[in-house]
Order: structure tokens, then sequence, then C-alpha cells
């Protein structure tokens, strides 16, 4: 859509109540941004009491670092600061007008939606149809339905099907028809989904349903609402609603809207003009002697694509002066490091190896460094490769049930309970449990051999007696005998690293949730049946990481998190991983759904997707004019995600780190793919990226790093030699012959493991051709 779709009409009597107060904006995003938040709060509580003034996010990230920051900014008198997302405000007002409302649980939403779209009466789409076999599917229909519902996008906002003239919006068409119908079953239950608390909550507040406007806002004198620039329409009218009789303050920053611009396009501060009466002061640069991290220039320039005039000035006066005294290079005014590996999997190597070094050189703790990802599903295997590594991590979360050990021990055992409900009446446990069918084998597709094979090897002394034992008239009471007559909660504690066991805690407690809905809903039968169903669909759709993270966790190690996460946070040092072209921007900007091209021209969907180069250069100020604008579409989202790179690099404190890997997966010939924006900074004057360490012959740590980098020796060498060959250079074959003669005495003379020498052995015997590995 080339600007935000109209909403649903409101009821007669409600109407959006215009916003009055001062709106602050940063010109740039600032290094800290809680400064000028701990100065309006602390000033805001002197004047109206600390309990009297509500602080507004528009995210849930980072409110404890929120909190923290205003207990210090009022000397700890504010250690009960009222800071809440307004996600999380619109809800309890919502429950304080109906407290019989229930929120849909994500597993809850899985499965409502799926039995929508099974009873649908519309023909699918063919596109559609093919696109489900993606693994991604469901995941990614999830995210559009749940934009359209925040949107209030219905079936009613296409043009007809007579006019519609393309593939995409006979698509948009069928998802919208069967998003309409699930909110009509959600109002027939009871239910309200999450996506729809906001559109809701600004109706009831704005027509003063029940006096819940008066009730609610009776409570504060002022609010204090942070993160402005990711305000969008129904969150600015949700605010004016809230503060009609209430002091506003609004704080915000340019050129540090991600989210909002996904949807909207446009400065903050020239929508607020939009029936919105707010004055609009920008904060002037803190003082010339306050501290910046030395990279400051950096995210002023990913920000704004620019850096300061006095960096550019300086770094001409100093390169100026440098020539004619025909001297050293100048100091940069601006500095980052660089790591560069050849795949993947070396930069996080590379990275681990960094954080130790860091940690030996300077004295820094784990929770000083966060390592930032591009994506949700990026964590999990970052994290685990920085523990192989050695590197402790500490970000807690949720998983994907998948990958859950404890979530897969729960459906093993769920699944062989199904066994036992479908058998004869008569037959033994042991026959049902243990026996074959005719032809030896287990009945296509019911898991049977399966779960037995998890339970008996996670569970010692596994038997069917075990098993039924642990039955139970009720499914939860069944799950939670088997929990205690298994000790299975002891076993993950006795078993896991601290931060896997409360990730499998947390999926106990989920599959716990699941059970309790299936006890309660009519939408599947209460018995193991409808339990697998249920488990087995929200398994499958699940997501890594989808639910709530903790980046402030209650232990030392380094955060793994999405790069968005940081936005409000700050550590000593930040790594931002996979800086390549293909990931910032990329390619993909807005869904894996639809192919790009189809987007270009869907203006039913929830996002921009038809802006005009005016468009993207009123809302990036790297844009300095329309005529600069290439192709409109991508020039915006990959502003987007320029965007979002600044805001990871503010939360480094002192030292930030930017990572990338080469493109292709094998094969001598390898280039870097840089992403353009750091190709960007390494040509702007005064801007810098500093190759780290982590050559070969840097110190290594870790066990696991140590292996790895033995058994890379042999073919790395190899490799080397026959580039300097091609390029016409000498290679130095004394040294490798030195290296590999103190391999060699190691594995004859050293105690290691055998199968570890094997694995050199072999490596040796691939690099030198006598061994084809058959893939």
């Amino acid at each position: 859509m080339s600007s935000p779709p109209a909403p649903s009409s409101p009821s007669p009597s409600s109407a959006a109540v215009p916003l009055e107060g001062v709106c602050k904006l940063r010109p740039v995003p600032a290094s800290d941004p809680l400064e000028v938040v701990a100065d309006e709060y602390a000033a805001l509580a002197a004047e109206h009491g600390a309990r009297n003034v509500l602080v507004l996010k528009r995210h849930p990230t980072s409110l404890e670092a929120v909190r923290r920051r205003l207990a210090d900014a009022t000397d700890g008198t504010s250690r009960s600061a009222r800071v809440e997302s307004v996600p999380e405000h619109a809800s309890k007002v919502l429950e304080e007008y109906d407290p019989t409302l229930d929120r849909l649980e994500y597993e809850e939403r899985i499965e409502l939606i799926s039995l929508v779209i099974d009873g649908a009466s519309r023909d699918v789409p063919d596109y559609l149809r093919r696109a489900a076999e993606r693994e991604s599917f469901a995941r990614d229909v999830g995210q559009l339905l749940l934009e359209a519902t925040r949107q209030r996008l219905r079936l009613e906002d296409l043009p007809p099907a007579d006019e519609r003239a393309d593939s995409i919006e006979d698509c948009l068409a069928f998802l919208y028809a069967m998003n309409d119908r699930f909110h009509d079953e959600l109002e027939d239950r009871g239910y309200v989904e999450r996506a729809d608390v906001i559109p809701r909550v600004v109706d009831l507040l704005e027509a003063d349903a029940d006096g819940l406007c008066s009730r609610v806002t009776d409570s504060f004198d002022a609010v204090l609402a942070i993160e402005f620039e990711e305000f969008r329409r129904l969150d600015r009218r949700y605010l004016g609603a809230l503060t009609a009789d209430a002091r506003l303050v609004c704080l915000g920053e340019r050129h540090a809207s991600v989210e909002r611009t996904r949807v909207e396009s446009g400065r903050i501060d020239a929508l607020v003009g939009d029936g919105l009466e707010v004055e609009v002061e920008l904060l002037e640069d803190g003082p010339e002697d306050a501290a910046e991290p030395p990279h400051a220039e950096i995210v002023r320039y990913l920000a704004t694509g620019t850096s300061s005039p006095s960096a550019v000035e300086n770094a001409t006066e100093d390169s100026s002066a440098q020539r004619s005294e025909n001297t050293s290079e100048p100091e940069p005014e601006s500095r980052a490091y660089r790591i560069r590996a050849r795949t993947p999997r070396e930069q996080v190597r590379a990275v681990a190896t960094e954080i130790q070094s860091l940690s030996d050189r300077r004295d820094w703790r784990y929770d000083d460094v966060a390592v930032a990802v591009p994506s949700i599903e990026r964590v999990p295997e970052t994290r685990r490769r920085l523990r192989e590594a050695g590197v402790p991590t500490a970000t807690i979360g949720t998983p994907s049930l998948a990958e859950d050990p404890a979530v897969n021990e729960l459906y093993a055992f769920v699944t062989l309970q199904c066994e036992l409900d479908r058998a004869d009446a008569t037959a033994s446990v042991d026959t049902v449990v243990l026996a074959d069918d005719a032809d030896g084998a287990a009945t296509p597709g019911d898991g049977r051999e399966a779960a037995l094979e998890r339970l008996r090897a996670r569970v010692d002394g596994f038997s069917p007696a075990l098993l039924e034992s642990c039955r139970d008239p009720s499914v939860v009471r069944s799950l939670q005998l088997w929990l205690r007559r298994t000790d299975l909660k002891d076993r993950i504690a006795a078993e896991e690293e601290w931060v896997d066991a409360r990730e499998q805690y947390e999926g106990i407690r989920r599959v716990l949730e699941v059970a309790s809905f299936v006890e309660e809903t009519d939408l599947v039968a209460p018995d193991w049946d409808g339990l697998r169903r249920m488990l087995r669909r929200t398994i499958q759709y699940d997501a890594p990481y989808v639910h709530a993270v903790e980046t402030r966790p209650l232990s030392g190690g380094v955060t793994v998190c999405v790069v968005d996460d940081l936005k409000y946070d700050s550590r000593a040092v930040v790594f931002l991983l996979d800086l390549v072209d293909d990931v910032y921007p990329g390619e993909q900007f807005l869904s894996q759904l639809f192919p790009s091209a189809w987007l270009r021209d869907a203006a039913a969907y929830p996002a921009v997707t038809d802006p005009s180069a005016e468009t993207v250069a009123a809302t990036f100020g790297a844009i300095d004019a329309p005529d600069e604008v290439g192709d409109p579409f991508e020039t915006y989202h990959a502003q987007r995600a320029r965007r979002t790179l600044a805001l990871g690099a503010r939360a480094a404190r002192d030292r930030l780190y930017c990572c990338s890997y080469e493109r292709g997966s094998g094969g001598l010939r390898r280039t870097y793919d840089e992403s353009r924006y750091l190709q960007g900074i390494a040509a702007t004057p005064g801007l810098e990226l500093v190759d780290a360490d982590t050559r070969s012959n840097a110190a290594i740590y870790g066990e696991t790093n140590a292996v790895e980098a033995l058994l890379d020796q042999p073919r790395g060498e190899l490799e080397r030699v026959l580039r300097e060959a091609s390029t016409g250079g000498d290679a130095d074959l004394a040294a490798t012959e030195a290296l590999f003669e103190e391999i060699a005495v190691v594995l004859a003379e050293g105690d290691i493991d055998e199968e570890l020498a094997e694995a050199v052995r072999s490596q040796f015997e691939f690099a030198a051709g006598e061994v084809v590995r058959d893939d």
C-alpha cells in the first residue's frame, strides 16, 4: 500500500481524540537514548509524583532497562516506576472493561485458525495451494493475518472479485476472508486475539464505553510516551484517548523508525500534524564534552547516510595536514572493528575467539557482550556454536518446540497413551505398547516405534508398567504424574546447562498449558487424540524464539538476540553478524509468502508496497532528493534495513564489531559479499573499519575451536599454496613443512584421542586427493 489504509468506521458516538502536548525529537539516534527519557521522567515525577506518571513504550523489549534507568534518575525513589508497553497497557484496559474476555494464546490461535481454514468453503487459490508445501508457509500466513488484524484490514477493503487484476489479490481475498471468519469465531467464543487488543480498546476509549476512559485515566496525571517514532496511527489514537485530561510528553528520535515505517511511510514529525495538535521541539545535541563511543559517527552515517559535517571536515583537514607533512595517515574520526570469515560457521567461531580474547585482555564480563543476528531463526544455531567454542551464552527464551528434548519426551508419552486408548480393552499394556504390526513395522505415521525409542533412551528403567501407572482420566494430571515419577525436571537440572534447563522448563509449561486448553475447549476432544493433534500442530507451526526473550538474564553470559532487541539496550561490546548484502538489505523485504514483484502492486497488503520516489525521500534522511531513487520499493525497504544496523550499532558503548563472510560454499575462488553499508563506511572520510585479529596464528580459545583449527590446517595450507601459485606468487613451502611436521609430532607423541588423530590424518588424505568424499 502506498499509504496507511482507512480503518473500519468507529461507532457514531466515538471520535478520535487529538493529541495535545509536546513532542521532543532527537535529530539523530542518540548514543544513550535513555538519558533524555530519565531527565524528562525526573521532571514529571517531581511535579506530579512518581506513581502519577505513566511511562508507555511502544515495544515490550528492554522494559527492565528503562525501569532501572528511571530509578537511578530519581535517586532510587521511583523503584516502582510505572513502565509498560502499549500492548501490555491496552490489555489491562480491556480486562478492566470486560474481565470475562479471554486472550487467545499462541497455541490456541494455531489450532483455531487451522480449523477455520480446514472448514473453508471458498476454493483455495492455486498459488497458496502450492506455497503450502513450503516449511515457512503457516508462519508467513500467520504473520500476514496478525498485521491485517492490527490494521483492521478486512475482505471488504479489497476490490470486488471481477475487478481484481492479479493473483495476489485473489490470495489476499482468500486469506482476509479466513481472517474475518476467524474473528467471528473468536467473538462467538468470547476470545480476543492479541493483535486485536489495541484496535478494540481504541474504540472503547474514544466512545468512553461504560465510563471506561474516565476510570482508566483517573490513575495518572501525566504520560511519558517513549520510542514515539514507532507509534503507528492506531497507537497515536490510543495515546490521544488516554491523555485527553492528562499532560503528555512524547520522546522520539528521527531516523530511528524501523517497524512503523514498514506499514506507514513518512517521518513521525510530519505525521503528528495529521489531525494531531502536537508541538514538535527538536532536542539539541548533548554537551561537547559528553563522552561518545568511538563509533558514534558510524552510527550517524548508518542512520542518516552522512556523517556529521565536523567529522568530514576534521578528516579532510587532518588528511591535508598529513600529506603536507609527509607523515603517516590521519587518525580517523570514528572507528569500528571488522571480522571477515569464509563461512557463516567460521564467522561465529571468529566471534567466539574475539570474545575470549577481550575477556582476557580487558577483563570484560561475558554479560558485557551482545551478539546480534538479523532474524530470530538464527538465534539457536548462533548460541549453540558459541557455546561449543567455550563461550557461555545467556539468552533466555522459548526455542522451537521441535528442538526441545523435554517437549519431545512428553510428545512421545502422549503418543503411547493414544495407543493405549485405541487398544482393545482386553489387551495388556505390554501387548499394545511393545507388539509390532503384522508386517513387523509400526503403522506409517503413528510414531509408536519412534516414541518407544525416545522414552527408552531418556528414561532409565522405562517400561509399559510405568506408562500405565501415569494414566488418569485427566490428560493434565497424567502429564503431571509422568513429570513426578520420571523426575523429568530433576533430570533436566542435573544434565543441562542452566540456560537450557530454563528453556526446557518453559517448554514443559507450554505443553501443560496446551493440555489445559484441550480439557477446557470444544475445539478438540478432551482426550489423548485431541492433545496429540494439538501438540503436533503446535510443534509443526511453532517458530524458534517467537515468545518472550530476556536480554538481561539472571546469570552472566553473552547475550544472543535479534538486532532489533538492542534498540533501547546497551553493552560494552556488540557484534553485528551476517553483514552481507544478501541480508543487509537483502531481497525479501516483507514476506517470503509472495514474490517481491507481486508485492509491489498489492495495494491491500498490510505494508508499504508502492512508495513513490518522493515518499522515499521524505521518509529517509539518507535520500537527499527523489531523483536519487532508482527502484522506490527496493530503496524504501533497504533504508529500513540500514536503520536496523544503525540502532544495533549504537547499542555498543565501547567496541563495535561488524562481521561478514564470503560468498559461495566451496572451491578456491571465493569473494567477500560485504553489505553495501559496510562498503559505504569504508569509503567515507573520517570513518574506518579495522580488521580484528582472527588470523590462523591468533590465540585460540575453547576445546572445540582448537579441534576445528587443527582439522582446518591441511586443507587451509593447500588452499594458501594454490592461491599463491595462481597469482604468480612464491608460496613459502618451508613454513608449511614446519607446520605439518609439528602436527605429525603431536599425532605421534601427544596424548590425544585416537579418533581425533584419525580425523586429522583423513584431512591430509582429502587434501592430497587420496580420498574422495562421496556426497
